[in-house]
C-alpha cells in the first residue's frame, strides 16, 4: 500500500511547479518547469483517481460496518465493496509503476550491432538471421532502419553489421537484447547431421542527442581509406570510407557503406556518439546503488540471455528462464514481442521490490 504522505508529496509538488510557472520565470527555467510539470501531470492524474477510489472504498466500508445500515443497503455495500477493492488495487499498481524511476533514453532511436561469434560461416550465417530478425520485428512496428555498415560472411550472414533504427521508443523495445545469442542447429553444410552451436553477440546503443553528449574536435583522429566488399569485391577506386579515432576514449568506428566520404563521416560520427553515449550510461550505472543497476538491458555483452534450437522449435531466454516453442514466429519478428514484455514485467517487478513498493 502507498502511503498517504506519498501520495500527498507527489500532490504538493505537482501544485509547486503549476505556481512557479505562473510567476513569470525566465525561458530557461519555465521550459526546464513544463517539461517536469508534463511528465508529473499522468501520474497526478493516477492519484487523484487512486484517492477518489480510497475514499469510495472507506465509504463502503463504512456502512457496511454501521448497525443502522438498513439489510438491504448493507446487502448492496457487500456486494460493491469487491469492485471497489479491484479498483484500489489496479490504480495503487499503476502508482506504484509511475513512481519508478525512468530510464531516460527509453524513446531514444538505437545503433544496433550484430556481430558472428563462436562458430565460424556458422556464426555469420546466424548474425544474419538475426538482422533479418529486428528487420521485421521494426517493420512491424513501423520503425525505419538504415544500414550503416556490414562485413559479409564468406558463405553470407554477416561477420558484423551495424545498423541505425529509428521511431517511437525503439530503446525502450530493443535494449533487452543486448547480449550473446546462441543458435543449436544443424548447418547446410553438414552432411553429417550433427547439431552445431553458434554464437553472435548483439549491441543495442540508445542514440545520443546533441544534447545529450559532446564531443571536442580536437580529440578526434579521422582517417579515410578505400573501402571494400566481401571476397574483395565491389572495390571502391576513392578512398570514401571514414575511421574516426576518439582518442580520450579509445573508441574507434569506422564505415564505408556510402559511396560518398561526407556520408560515410556522418555515419561515423553518428555511431561514434552513441557509442560515447553508451559509455556514459554505464559509467553513471556504476555510481548507483544496487537497487538501481537492476536493468535486464543494462547492456553487459557478455552475457549469455538466448537460445534458439531449430531441432525442438524453441527459444529460451535463460534471464528470466521463458522458453517458447515458437522459434519461427520469433525468428519472424512476430512473437518477439511475448519475449520483450516478459522482460519489461520482469524488469518492472524487481524495481518495485527494490523501491519497496
Amino acid at each position: 500500500m502507498i502511503s498517504a504522505e506519498k501520495l500527498d508529496g507527489i500532490l504538493s509538488r505537482f501544485e509547486e511547479l503549476e505556481y512557479r510557472m505562473t510567476q513569470n520565470p525566465d525561458p530557461e527555467t519555465y521550459v526546464r518547469l513544463s517539461r517536469d510539470y508534463a511528465e508529473l501531470e499522468p501520474l497526478v492524474a493516477k492519484v487523484r483517481a487512486l484517492k477518489s477510489a480510497e475514499e469510495n472504498l472507506e465509504g463502503i466500508e463504512a456502512m457496511i460496518s454501521d448497525p443502522a445500515t438498513e439489510p438491504d443497503m448493507a446487502e448492496l455495500a457487500h456486494d460493491e465493496r469487491e469492485e471497489a477493492r479491484a479498483e484500489v488495487e489496479r490504480l495503487s499498481q499503476e502508482v506504484k509503476l509511475g513512481l519508478l524511476p525512468r530510464d531516460e533514453a527509453d524513446r531514444s532511436d538505437v545503433i544496433l550491432e550484430i556481430r558472428a561469434g563462436t562458430g565460424g560461416d556458422e556464426a555469420a550465417l546466424f548474425a544474419g538471421d538475426l538482422f533479418r530478425m529486428y528487420q521485421r520485428y521494426a517493420a512491424l512496428r513501423g520503425w525505419k532502419v538504415e544500414l550503416l555498415s556490414a562485413s559479409e560472411g564468406e558463405v553470407g550472414g554477416y561477420k558484423e553489421v551495424i545498423a541505425s533504427v529509428s521511431g517511437e521508443r525503439v530503446f525502450a523495445h530493443l535494449k533487452y537484447e543486448s547480449g550473446v545469442h546462441r543458435v543449436q542447429r544443424v548447418p547446410e553444410t553438414e552432411s553429417g547431421g550433427r547439431i552445431h552451436t553458434s554464437a553472435a553477440t548483439v549491441a543495442v546503443l540508445p542514440q545520443a542527442e546533441d544534447v545529450d553528449i559532446e564531443i571536442n574536435d580536437g580529440d578526434l583522429r579521422i582517417d579515410t581509406f578505400r573501402a571494400s566488399g566481401a571476397g574483395g569485391q565491389h572495390v571502391n577506386t576513392t578512398d570514401s570510407a571514414v575511421r574516426i579515432t576518439h582518442e580520450p576514449s579509445g573508441i574507434v568506428v569506422s564505415v564505408q557503406d556510402e559511396r560518398s566520404q561526407h556520408k560515410n563521416k556522418a555515419k561515423a560520427m553518428q555511431l561514434l556518439k552513441a557509442k560515447l553515449y553508451d559509455l556514459e550510461r554505464a559509467r553513471a550505472a556504476s555510481e548507483r546503488t544496487e537497487a538501481r543497476r537492476l536493468q535486464v538491458g543494462s547492456g553487459d555483452r557478455s552475457e549469455r540471455i538466448r537460445t534458439y534450437n531449430f531441432p525442438q522449435g524453441r527459444v529460451t531466454d535463460h534471464r528470466i528462464g521463458l522458453t517458447l516453442y515458437k522459434l519461427d514466429q520469433v525468428i519472424a519478428g512476430e512473437a518477439l514481442d511475448e519475449i520483450v514484455d516478459a522482460l519489461a514485467l520482469d524488469h518492472q517487478a524487481k524495481l518495485l521490490a527494490a523501491e519497496g513498493l
